[in-house]
């Protein structure tokens, strides 16, 4: 088998990459512990404020060097979901390690050099590969921040700097949380407020439900992310049919038109074609192919009847 692929002959990605991000006390944690199987790798030591109704198992990281520990660890076999808290912090903790490890990285000021960024670009891009290149999906918690754009206020999450759309490049959905009301939503479509990222064709605005209320008693299941990963993976399946789909289609299609051979046929053929049931732009394909044919017979297109006619 060769190296380029049809899209038909794609892999379908199973795992998936996200961040949520909001105000403080959204409930942004507990959220992405609603993932399938998780596992929360708690950088800035909020796994406390948790519930202990929805708390997980967690490895509580105070170096960068137990990350590594953990990704290679037979530990991790039964888990399907690392939910990094906060993304932010785990930004924090490569810093320290690169400057640890190579101090031309840091400069006066005790930050990053530029070189320092482009290197903790790289870890975070090789952290994501790698955990979906294990199967396994990755959820990132941040809180938001607000910056000036003239005389609006957007709203940003809190993870790298001016380096976070470098960052959020690298993920499959950026969802952003917020209190309307007393409904707490979520927004994965990007708008002029605030950044989103939808690759799944989600709803614009989805409603979180409440699953504990004002007196602390459990009232549902902690399993919001979980549909959300369940609705990214069957998105991801119906494109790989629809690809297929689509290619038996324009095979179909160039036979139908390889048939062409005068104004009647070019008729029959243009009926036959609207007849389909047609994929992505197969219809757009149909008409220019039939229109290339056609003029190479010297056929011409009465707009008014809307035939093909000798010229």
């Amino acid at each position: 088998m060769g190296l380029i692929k049809k899209p038909n002959e794609l892999t379908v990605k199973n795992a998936m990459s996200a961040l949520i991000y909001g105000q403080p006390g959204m409930g942004k944690t507990t959220l992405a512990l609603s993932s399938p199987q998780p596992l929360l790798l708690d950088f800035d030591g909020g796994v406390h404020r948790v519930n202990a109704a929805h708390r997980v198992d967690t490895v509580q990281i105070s170096k960068w060097e137990e990350v590594d520990e953990v990704l290679t660890s037979g530990e991790i076999v039964e888990y399907k979901t690392f939910v990094i808290d906060t993304a932010g912090k785990m930004l924090s903790f490569m810093d320290k390690y690169i400057m640890k490890n190579n101090p031309k990285m840091k400069k006066a000021d005790g930050t990053l050099s530029l070189q320092g960024y482009g290197v903790r670009k790289n870890m975070f891009i090789n952290f994501v590969n790698q955990v979906t290149l294990m199967g396994k999906s990755v959820i990132f918690v941040a809180h938001e921040r607000e910056e000036k754009n003239g005389e609006d206020k957007q709203i940003r999450p809190e993870i790298g700097g001016s380096s976070a759309g470098d960052l959020i490049k690298e993920l499959d959905l950026v969802g952003y949380m917020e209190a309307i009301g007393k409904d707490r939503t979520i927004s994965f479509d990007p708008c002029e407020k605030f950044y989103g990222k939808n690759t799944c064709n989600l709803p614009a605005r989805i409603k979180i439900p409440v699953i504990i209320n004002a007196e602390g008693t459990i009232t549902g299941p902690n399993d919001f992310m979980t549909k959300i990963v369940n609705t990214y993976q069957t998105y991801q399946e119906k494109q790989a049919e629809l690809s297929s789909e689509y290619e038996g289609l324009m095979e179909v299609i160039k036979e139908q038109i390889a048939m062409v051979a005068d104004a009647d046929t070019a008729n029959e053929v243009k009926q036959s074609l609207e007849n389909l049931q047609h994929i992505f732009d197969s219809k757009l394909q149909a008409g220019m192919l039939l229109n290339k044919r056609c003029k190479e017979l010297g056929l011409k297109f009465d707009k008014v009847k809307k035939i093909y006619e000798a010229a």
